[in-house]
């Protein structure tokens, strides 16, 4: 469900009903057809209902475009929408908005079978589909890395051929496990103890935290001959080896700006695309984007020019944050063009983010 907010934040006079009225019809009519919406449309939806001649629509609009809610983008007498019409359209005069019975099968597809319920990126991957799909715009879901995840519980198994099973129990109880090779081999309780090591002084801190403090406690001579913290050094660093610092970003329907006419330029292709291919920016992106703005029940939207990117001055952004065991995770979120179904698209992204959380919660439950 989305919560509308009151009030305004900009300072310019507030739309009375009228201009209200009049803003909303341009606005869901801009949101089917892409065009712009000249005063003959607006009248043909408020002549007989309300009595409103096309004058009067004609100045309701020019009050519109004086507001700075409404831009004339060519001499045609058509009017769309700003991003400040956007944004006052999204904090005021949004209703809450309940999903289709065909946007909650197709979120809570994502978690049927064991599989999801014990690969937490499957489970990502599919719901930045699930969100590419919904929106028709592009769907990003951002995990945390091995290296950021603070540590609760770690585990080392012994396998063959000097092979190292790592078991890694976070603070929010999701499990991550993988294989590392070394080039020695270690008896079990060797592991062990090292892990008891690790368990008892780095409990709440991520494994790029901890290598940094074992490389400061080994700098002192002391400890140059300390098995147990040679051995933590090793295999902290065997753990972290080809995992990104960066957080986990799974990203699809990109190609779907490719059909938005808002993007026809091929500078403005280049500048969105150059941007999903960089993990780190999209990661900061969201960041920004669930810090800049008040939440609306629990999603922020970023539009038009409150975007801090350049390459994102024409976007909106809708994200939201998702959590387990009080521990945010990651974030979730939809980017497309101004020109986006708010209500619903916000509905989809909070609903979303739930059912991560309930996912992420059973997986803790099995283990």
């Amino acid at each position: 469900m989305v919560n509308r907010t009151s009030s305004q934040k900009s300072g310019r006079p507030a739309p009375d009903s009228r201009r209200q009225a009049v803003l909303s019809a341009i606005i869901e009519e801009h949101l089917i057809s892409g065009e712009t919406v000249g005063s003959h449309v607006v009248s043909d939806k408020f002549a007989s209902a309300a009595g409103w001649s096309s004058a009067t629509i004609r100045n309701v609009m020019a009050e519109l475009e004086e507001l700075g809610l409404l831009q004339q983008p060519h001499t045609s007498a058509g009017r769309i929408p700003t991003d400040k019409g956007y944004r006052y359209y999204v904090d005021n005069m949004l209703d809450s908005t309940r999903l289709s019975k065909t946007d909650l099968r197709a979120i809570e597809s994502i978690g049927f079978g064991r599989e999801t319920t014990v690969r937490p990126d499957r489970l990502l991957e599919k719901a930045s589909h699930v969100l590419s799909e919904l929106s028709e715009n592009v769907g990003i879901v951002v995990w945390p890395s091995l290296a950021e995840n603070r540590l609760r519980h770690i585990r080392f198994v012994r396998l063959p051929d000097r092979r190292v099973l790592v078991v890694l129990v976070s603070n929010s109880n999701i499990v991550h496990d993988k294989v590392i090779t070394l080039d020695e081999e270690f008896a079990q309780d060797e592991l062990d103890r090292t892990a008891r090591y690790l368990n008892v002084e780095f409990s709440g801190k991520s494994l790029l935290a901890i290598r940094a403090e074992i490389i400061e406690l080994m700098r002192e001579e002391k400890a140059l001959y300390d098995t147990v913290l040679r051995n933590a050094m090793l295999l902290c660093e065997r753990s972290l080896q080809d995992e990104d610092a960066t957080a986990e970003v799974y990203l699809d329907g990109a190609s779907n700006i490719l059909t938005k006419p808002e993007f026809s330029g091929a500078e403005r292709i280049r500048e969105l695309f150059r941007m999903f291919e960089e993990k780190s920016r999209l990661v900061k992106i969201l960041n920004e984007c669930i810090s800049s703005q008040p939440s609306i029940g629990n999603v922020r939207v970023v539009i038009g020019r409150e975007n801090v990117a350049s390459s994102m001055k024409r976007c909106a952004v809708i994200t939201t944050s998702y959590e387990v065991g009080g521990d945010v995770l990651g974030a979730i979120g939809v980017v497309g063009p101004m020109r986006m179904e708010y209500g619903r698209m916000m509905a989809v992204v909070n609903y979303l983010a739930r059912f991560i959380e309930r996912a992420l919660l059973n997986e803790v439950s099995l283990h």
